[in-house]
């Protein structure tokens, strides 16, 4: 089934109007939000991914429902382990807590825009070339063997990239914030201010992001509006899980594991169904591969689900434990 042109531009429309109204809602009128606000805003938004998957799922039968949920698990996901760099991002440059929500909108917007850019790439290499598959699912388990090998330590420093750099170097600033605000004058000369290169940063960091969670997401189907849209309701409401998991971040001490594990799970599901459309021909005279079954969408989605709730379980009572 195609997508039509106009649902495409509903959805976009109404992903837009959301984060304007985050905007009005939330960043316009610097403040750090309340427990309670980012709790209530955290559920609206997962609310209406729900509400979106299950009017999907209703319209396009069964198959895709299960596919933009499990898409939508694993984006969530990532992005909370995403959190763990905004917030070390965040207590390097001492950003203020009454502007972050900024920052982090900024982030977001970024985020979406590249991870649109890639799930057009992604879509057009697939469709041209099977054998990308290769490469993403060998992709996901380094990556999957670089994330179960990191730490996300409290002390860990933030180490500034050649962007961030390159604008701290030659871009004439400020060490002091001055509001929100990007620039600022100073005795007659416009500089920039710690707020700008906190932006850089995040912006930056959201390209290491798109790079993993796209080919995750193709890892569990083929569907470009389904991969879309998975990814934009789960950045939706990042600012306030930001706020909500708060201190609660440094206890998921098992969360990037867990992580780690499903990346490794899906690549594995993407080199098996490279093999079933192998076309390569070093690989088995460029024929067909089919001694492993493809593992269906349903099982993914268990695994997943499984793998989350596990090492959140695991982590919580580690860290009770440790607390007694």
């Amino acid at each position: 089934m195609d997508v039509p042109i106009w649902v495409w531009g509903a959805t976009i429309a109404g992903i837009l109007a959301l984060l304007v109204f985050d905007f009005f809602a939330h960043v316009r009128t610097p403040h750090e939000p309340s427990l309670k606000e980012a709790g209530g805003w955290s559920i609206f938004y997962v609310v209406i991914a729900l509400i979106f998957g299950a009017g999907l799922w209703a319209v396009w039968g069964h198959d895709h429902g299960i596919e933009y949920f499990a898409g939508y698990v694993t984006e969530k996901s990532l992005s909370v382990d995403n959190l763990f760099v905004f917030v070390i991002i965040m207590a390097s440059f001492d950003v203020p807590k009454a502007y972050q929500q900024k920052v982090l909108l900024v982030g977001v917007v970024i985020a979406l825009i590249l991870r649109t850019i890639f799930i057009a790439l992604g879509a057009a290499a697939i469709e041209n070339f099977s054998w990308v598959f290769y490469i993403f699912g060998l992709f996901l388990i380094y990556t999957a063997y670089s994330l179960a090998s990191a730490s996300h330590d409290e002390e860990e420093e933030y180490e500034p990239n050649f962007l961030v750099k390159a604008a701290q170097k030659y871009l004439p600033a400020t060490d002091e914030y001055d509001g929100n605000k990007l620039t600022t004058k100073i005795n007659g000369k416009r500089l920039i201010t710690p707020m700008l290169i906190v932006m850089i940063a995040i912006g930056a960091t959201d390209i290491l992001f798109a790079l993993d969670s796209i080919p995750a997401i193709y890892g569990l189907t083929r569907e470009p509006f389904i991969v879309f849209t998975a990814n934009a309701f789960a950045l939706l409401g990042l600012i306030q899980l930001y706020f909500l998991l708060g201190g609660l971040l440094n206890r998921l001490v098992y969360l990037s594991f867990g992580l780690a594990v499903i990346l490794g799970f899906i690549g594995i599901k993407l080199i098996i169904h490279a093999l079933h459309t192998n076309e390569l021909p070093f690989i088995n005279g460029g024929q067909h591969v089919e001694l492993v079954p493809e593992i269906p969408i349903w099982l993914s989605l268990s695994v997943i689900l499984g793998i989350l709730v596990i090492t959140t379980v695991a982590s919580l009572m580690s860290s009770h434990s440790k607390a007694g």
